[in-house]
């Protein structure tokens, strides 16, 4: 029999990327979204898809009794660190509560293992490029939350003996990512101002340095960690760091090729980690993972996929606190 795999997050652009590429091996995926972040027409065909809510415990319960599913992977959240001291209740509501009545849900159904997807937000400022290590220091509630899954999936496992194997990949991109979030995914949200003769904003100095990763390289090694190293997590990216003012570059050549004179505006600095990137060397030994991402070629492939998607409208969180608030998101 095929094993069974659920997909939260399945309409996102890592869960339908990793959807398509699981259907393409053979598997039966069954996936989960609310379509609060993604979209329906990125789920592959041939997904059995169930829209809902991870709050809803009930619902989820249903889910789980009727799909029996042998593996996990989440990837459902609301990844917006910058964002997160803001809407501090919906944060760890969405990235944590959330993720505990699913692994409520494993533990009763006898998956038989959940690969989570972390983020490089936990590791804070620390001292780039981060291996996995180096000892957790998040420095914003979205990093707290992924922090505190982390450490929830160690103890589910040690009381109840659920497999688990965590990725810690950063800045991912690709066709598919949601470019109408006002506060998430940089190279989304330049392209959708660039689509519309708006300037290319960067927060502060534009020092910032950070490493992106084409979504196609991250999928053959999640899907081995079905099948093995347990308890184990694996930074998942790319090598090369840019400056934000580099990237900013990159698209604006890209943009000229396709009629699109644009500028770069510098913006109010907002607290973040100045300098945040990863070491590769465990996935690359363990997963075999090679990262062969190029920059120009993925955010021109973006860019393409971006100038034939219906204009969508950009929405405003609804903010809990508004104390520091920065100008460009009042």
């Amino acid at each position: 029999m095929k094993n069974k795999v659920l997909i939260t997050g399945v309409a996102g652009l890592i869960g339908s990327h990793m959807a398509e590429y699981l259907i393409g091996k053979g598997y039966d995926v069954y996936g989960i979204d609310n379509l609060s972040g993604g979209f329906k027409e990125n789920i592959p065909s041939n997904v059995t898809f169930y829209q809902g809510d991870l709050r809803n415990r009930d619902w989820l319960n249903e889910i789980f009794t009727k799909v029996k599913p042998d593996y996990i992977y989440h990837f459902a959240a609301y990844a917006a660190e910058g964002l997160s001291p803001f809407i501090r209740n919906f944060n760890y509501t969405n990235n944590l509560i959330c993720s505990t009545n699913l692994i409520n849900e494993c533990v009763k159904n006898n998956v038989k293992k959940i690969i989570f997807t972390s983020s490089m937000a936990v590791y804070g400022e620390g001292k780039p490029p981060f291996i996995e290590l180096d000892p957790p220091q998040p420095e914003d509630p979205y990093g707290i939350a992924k922090y505190a899954v982390e450490m929830d999936l160690k103890q589910a496992y040690k009381q109840f003996g659920l497999q688990y194997s965590i990725v810690r990949p950063h800045n991912v991109i690709g066709i598919r990512q949601n470019i109408w979030d006002k506060y998430r995914n940089v190279i989304g949200i330049w392209i959708r101002r660039v689509l519309k003769n708006e300037s290319i904003c960067i927060f502060g100095d534009g020092l910032q340095k950070r490493a992106f990763s084409d979504i196609k390289f991250c999928l053959e090694p999640m899907e081995k960690l079905m099948f093995g190293h347990n308890e184990q997590i694996f930074n998942l990216g790319s090598d090369k760091d840019y400056s934000l003012n580099g990237v900013a570059k990159i698209l604006k050549e890209v943009a000229k090729e396709f009629g699109y004179n644009c500028h770069i505006e510098h913006l109010e600095e907002r607290k973040e980690v100045k300098n945040a990137y990863c070491n590769h060397h465990k996935a690359k030994l363990v997963l075999d993972f090679k990262d062969e991402t190029n920059l120009k070629e993925t955010i021109r492939e973006m860019f393409i996929w971006s100038m034939k998607q219906p204009d969508r409208e950009v929405k405003l969180m609804e903010y809990e606190l508004n104390k520091g608030m920065y100008s460009y998101w009042k």
